[in-house]
């Protein structure tokens, strides 16, 4: 099969800011990652190839997962497996290649027919799309239910918590209020996404953007029917785009979701998905340590979220050599850290932020997400080694050292007039057992140079309205918060961006959790944004990531592996680098059930 041409962007992908080893080198690079078609089970072999190829349709894929999902709206969604699943419902214009390593990061045409037609100045892009395309009802998909399902990413107000990119590109000026509030009669009143046709979409950006098509890569870039459109309820009842629908009354909060084939997915559509299941169900649970014995006994394929089975289940497996055949431990491109949060004193003084920082003790907070092995490498900065612009030997605050400072603490609780310490509240995850566990070794080590901390345990899937609350997160008095963050996409703004530009704090769903105002750093971002060299724009993020450190805005705790297990039934499993997970959609299962 010829190899899917990438876009090219009309000459600005070299504006990227990705390095060769981040994207593949380009359309005409053959994959570097060792992958292959017919790769068989083996410890990591997933991580570089395709392991069990198969074109047998049937059965069905039995996820499971430790965490609800955020939300099925794929406006919503911001959870990296959530994103993943959506490729199973959602299309885009433009989406990742179904591949394993380096050449999973290529963007192709989805929806569109072929790649963009862009302006000599780089501002404006012209899509046209596939003709035959539907959703699950059977009507088709025009241009214009692209352009609503984009509108909808302005409505914040009603369907709050995904990401935000798109109106700072698109909007200028309007100040578009979303769809919800649109005075125009068909509510699509976003001037600058024009649909002459049913089959063309125009963008005007404000400006140049190297990350323009990745934004368009998102689930909030699908379509969305305006006559199904619920609002805040939509994710209880999503239209589908893609080879799987939403099998009536499957979806149940907190405890399952149900997929089933979509009839009107033509395969002749669609050059990345190739949907071998007839069904596939996503089953929640509270007990990680449950999940982790029905993947080993077989009962469950693969843990969704992806983060990794926890200790019992990983001793078991790494001493067992046919369970650990079926196991991998890749760099997942997560950074798990501590957001010091500005707002909420005394954490307002820099010093004190420091001495948090010199406090944590690296090597016990490894510990606690499984060690080198399983839990990941020390963190010491905000920028993954993954990411054009990182710096692995950037380490401001020593943690290679892998052990507390309390004499650099203690000389920063003086200097921020706490020389006998303070007290804070560690927020966690209940549902991350890690998480918590990490956040008792940070509570005991703050504790030795006198800071008093306090854990206060949520519900994960209440995230965006808890955490990504500054207004709650004031209100509750929460210091310091657990958390963790892949890349939206490949890039320096695509990993720091929504973490630390002040323009991302959005009432609810903010993942600034130190709520960083900062000109400077905003600015680098526009800066980077038009450089037409990537090794320019990467300097520009590496200026970012020492600003954001030198703040001491946050504690960068492991840059994360995950051992996960994968059924030995499953085939076409491979990693896909740019969710840092197994891809969901190109799985299937060997035995038909």
């Amino acid at each position: 099969m010829a190899r899917t041409k990438a876009i090219a962007a009309a000459g600005i992908a070299a504006a990227i800011g990705l390095t060769t080893a981040a994207c593949g080198g380009g359309s005409d690079s053959k994959s570097t990652s060792g992958g292959s078609t017919n790769g068989k089970s083996a410890y990591n072999a997933a991580v570089t190839s395709v392991v069990n190829a198969s074109a047998k349709k049937g059965g069905t894929l039995n996820l499971w997962s430790a965490q609800d999902v955020d939300s099925l709206d794929p406006a919503r969604a911001y959870y990296a497996f959530v994103w993943n699943l959506n490729r199973l419902y959602t299309r885009k214009l433009v989406d990742y290649a179904a591949k394993p390593g380096k050449d999973g990061l290529t963007l192709v045409p989805d929806l569109a027919s072929a790649e963009p037609t862009i302006s000599a100045d780089k501002k404006t892009y012209t899509f046209k799309l596939r003709s035959g395309v539907k959703f699950d009802d059977g009507s088709a998909i025009t241009s214009k239910d692209i352009k609503y399902g984009i509108e909808r990413v302005w409505a914040t107000d009603v369907i709050s918590g995904g990401p935000v990119y798109l109106p700072g590109l698109l909007d200028q000026g309007q100040k578009y209020p979303g769809p919800y509030k649109d005075k125009d009669p068909n509510h699509l009143g976003l001037k600058t996404v024009e649909t002459p046709d049913d089959s063309t979409i125009i963008f005007h950006l404000a400006k140049p953007s190297s990350d323009f098509l990745y934004l368009l890569a998102m689930p909030g870039s699908g379509p969305v029917p305006q006559k199904r459109d619920t609002g805040a309820k939509y994710g209880l009842a999503p239209a589908s785009s893609g080879p799987y629908m939403f099998k009536p009354g499957g979806i149940v909060p907190g405890k399952s979701v149900a997929w089933v084939r979509n009839p009107n997915w033509d395969p002749a559509t669609d050059p990345i998905r190739k949907a071998l299941p007839d069904a596939v169900n996503l089953t929640v649970t509270t007990n990680q340590d449950d999940l982790d014995s029905r993947l080993t006994a077989g009962t469950a394929d693969l843990d969704a979220g992806q983060t990794g089975v926890q200790t019992a289940a990983r001793a078991k497996i790494l001493q067992d050599p046919t369970l650990k055949a079926n196991a991998d431990d890749p760099v997942t491109g997560f950074l798990r850290y501590a957001g010091l949060v500005t707002s909420v004193k005394p954490l307002d003084n820099i010093d004190c932020r420091k001495a948090v920082i010199y406090a944590a003790d690296p090597t016990s907070m490894q510990t606690a997400f499984g060690g080198p092995v399983a839990g990941g490498d020390i963190g010491t900065n905000m920028l993954p080694g993954t990411i054009g612009g990182s710096d692995t030997n950037y380490d401001p605050f020593g943690r290679l050292q892998g052990k507390p400072q309390p004499d650099k603490a203690k000389q920063a609780l003086a200097a921020c007039g706490k020389p006998n310490g303070f007290d804070v509240t560690i927020t966690a995850r209940n549902n991350r057992d890690t998480e918590v566990k990490a956040a008792e070794a940070l509570q005991a080590s703050l504790k030795a140079v006198g800071i008093n901390a306090t854990i206060a345990q949520y519900d994960g899937a209440q995230q965006a309205s808890i955490t990504g609350s500054p207004d709650n997160v004031a209100k509750k008095n929460y210091g310091i918060i657990m958390a963790a963050w892949g890349a939206d996409y490949p890039t320096g703004s695509g990993y720091m961006q929504p973490l630390v530009d002040s323009r991302f704090i959005p009432a609810n769903g903010n993942y600034n959790l130190p709520e960083i105002k900062d000109p400077s750093i905003d600015a680098l971002f526009d800066k980077a944004q038009l450089e037409t060299d990537p090794a320019a724009a990467n300097d520009d993020y590496s200026q970012i990531n020492h600003k954001v450190m030198e703040g001491a805005y946050y504690l960068p705790v492991v840059s994360s592996k995950a051992l996960n297990y994968r059924n030995p039934r499953l085939t076409n499993v491979y990693y896909h680098n740019a969710f840092g997970q197994i891809d969901f959609q190109a799985l299937g299962v060997s035995d038909g059930k």
